[in-house]
């Protein structure tokens, strides 16, 4: 059987803030990841229309 503790600071275990606060900076580096590989294919498909006129 699994027990979850919350707000168990004592052993090294992030609380709910902190986790909360990691998550969200993982999904913003996410982000901005998947942002800028959606950017280079549009850099590129408009530099590839733009050569082939």
């Amino acid at each position: 059987m699994h027990t979850l503790h919350h707000h168990n600071t004592s052993s090294g275990m992030p609380d709910r803030s902190t986790a909360y606060q990691l998550q969200r900076r993982k999904n913003l580096r996410l982000a901005l990841i998947l942002a800028s590989v959606a950017a280079v294919f549009f850099l590129g498909f408009v530099t590839k229309m733009l050569l082939l006129r």
